[in-house]
């Protein structure tokens, strides 16, 4: 699908973490496939941690931004890390400020806005035999409960630690094949959901 705007960030921002490492390799095989991609670093925004009182104060402007990144996008891929058999308190975080109403703004205090009617697709990476399985499992309901549509297509890229080259680019044919059938199912769903009812 030429052009399609699709947003890439991972659950991340440890320098060399395998699944900033997969966001990139993953934007490579989609600007292949034709898409128009922003890969996202979540260092890039100063968000804290949520706080309701902190929140009552004013919503800090990167959330704001990010809200804007997100809604501007209608096709997503989420490289989510595992910690502790789920996805990481980063990504919770983040989620989280995303997602809550600013009280008094015309478009933000919706706080869905951002996440409804987008297609997400997950990957994850490990140096496990799973490559992260359990995050997407927990992922998943998440994303949901916020009104997403998620790609049936995800893919765990195990034993992440030999899975890339020197230029973060994935060694085997095979991973690369899994990732492109995300990225091609979320683009297609999500040229679907958008075009104009007959």
């Amino acid at each position: 699908m030429p052009n399609a705007q699709l947003l890439i960030f991972a659950g991340s921002t440890r320098q060399q973490s395998f699944n900033r490492k997969l966001a990139h390799a993953t934007a490579a095989i989609a600007r292949d496939a034709g898409a128009s991609v922003t890969v996202l670093e979540l260092s890039d925004f100063d968000i804290p941690l949520y706080n309701a009182d902190l929140e009552a104060e004013g919503t800090p402007a990167d959330v704001v931004r990010l809200k804007q990144a997100l809604f501007d996008h209608p096709a997503w891929i989420i490289c989510s890390p595992e910690y502790n058999g789920s996805y990481t308190a980063l990504l919770k975080n983040t989620i989280d400020w995303a997602s809550s109403p600013v009280k008094g703004h015309p478009e933000w205090q919706d706080g869905t806005r951002s996440f409804r009617g987008k297609v997400v697709g997950m990957l994850s990476a490990s140096p496990g035999a799973l490559g992260g399985l359990r995050s997407q499992s927990h992922l998943g309901p998440l994303l949901t409960n916020l009104e997403c549509w998620l790609a049936p297509k995800a893919f765990a890229l195990g034993s992440a630690g030999s899975a890339f080259d020197e230029s973060g680019t994935l060694v085997q044919q095979a991973h690369r094949d899994r990732v492109r059938a995300v990225v091609d199912q979320v683009l297609w769903a999500a040229e679907r959901l958008q075009a104009p009812a007959a």
